[in-house]
Protein backbone atom coordinates (compact mmCIF):
# COMPACT_ATOMS: atom_id res chain seq x y z
CA UNK A 1 0.00 0.00 0.00
CA UNK A 2 1.94 3.91 -1.08
CA UNK A 3 1.49 6.37 1.50
CA UNK A 4 -0.67 8.49 -0.93
CA UNK A 5 -3.40 5.42 -0.43
CA UNK A 6 -3.24 5.60 3.46
CA UNK A 7 -2.96 9.20 3.74
CA UNK A 8 -6.69 9.20 1.99
CA UNK A 9 -7.64 6.79 4.76
CA UNK A 10 -7.05 8.51 7.39
CA UNK A 11 -8.38 11.61 6.15
CA UNK A 12 -11.56 10.44 5.34
CA UNK A 13 -11.83 9.34 8.94
CA UNK A 14 -11.38 12.44 10.46
CA UNK A 15 -7.19 13.19 10.53
CA UNK A 16 -5.76 16.14 9.90
CA UNK A 17 -1.93 16.72 9.19
CA UNK A 18 -1.04 18.18 12.15
CA UNK A 19 2.71 18.82 11.18
CA UNK A 20 5.77 17.47 9.08
CA UNK A 21 9.48 17.19 9.41
CA UNK A 22 11.40 15.62 6.70
CA UNK A 23 9.46 12.61 5.74
CA UNK A 24 7.51 11.99 8.85
CA UNK A 25 4.01 13.49 8.65
CA UNK A 26 2.05 13.45 11.84
CA UNK A 27 -1.32 13.03 11.54
CA UNK A 28 -4.18 13.77 14.78
CA UNK A 29 -7.76 13.21 15.33
CA UNK A 30 -9.93 14.03 18.77
CA UNK A 31 -12.02 11.13 20.18
CA UNK A 32 -14.51 11.34 22.58
CA UNK A 33 -12.72 11.38 25.86
CA UNK A 34 -11.32 14.56 25.23
CA UNK A 35 -7.97 12.70 23.80
CA UNK A 36 -6.11 12.75 20.68
CA UNK A 37 -4.95 9.71 18.47
CA UNK A 38 -1.47 11.03 17.11
CA UNK A 39 -0.31 8.60 13.71
CA UNK A 40 3.13 9.15 12.06
CA UNK A 41 3.46 8.10 8.20
CA UNK A 42 7.04 7.73 7.42
CA UNK A 43 8.08 8.34 3.86
CA UNK A 44 7.15 10.01 0.46
CA UNK A 45 3.45 9.79 -1.03
CA UNK A 46 4.55 7.18 -3.89
CA UNK A 47 6.34 5.33 -1.74
CA UNK A 48 5.10 1.44 -0.73
CA UNK A 49 4.82 1.32 3.37
CA UNK A 50 6.42 -1.96 4.41
CA UNK A 51 3.57 -4.62 6.07
CA UNK A 52 4.70 -3.85 9.68
CA UNK A 53 5.05 -0.33 9.49
CA UNK A 54 1.62 -0.67 8.02
CA UNK A 55 0.44 -2.66 11.03
CA UNK A 56 1.68 -0.15 13.50
CA UNK A 57 -0.03 2.57 11.44
CA UNK A 58 -3.20 0.35 12.03
CA UNK A 59 -2.90 0.12 15.26
CA UNK A 60 -2.21 4.11 16.03
CA UNK A 61 -5.19 4.94 14.50
CA UNK A 62 -7.79 2.46 16.35
CA UNK A 63 -9.16 2.31 12.39
CA UNK A 64 -10.61 -1.58 11.18
CA UNK A 65 -8.04 -3.54 9.31
CA UNK A 66 -10.18 -3.97 6.60
CA UNK A 67 -9.69 -0.54 5.82
CA UNK A 68 -5.97 -1.61 4.94
CA UNK A 69 -6.46 -3.90 2.96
Amino acid sequence: MKVRQVERILSKHGFVRDRQTGGHSQYKRSVKNGGTKLVTLVGRRGDDIPNGTLANIRRQSGLPRRLFR
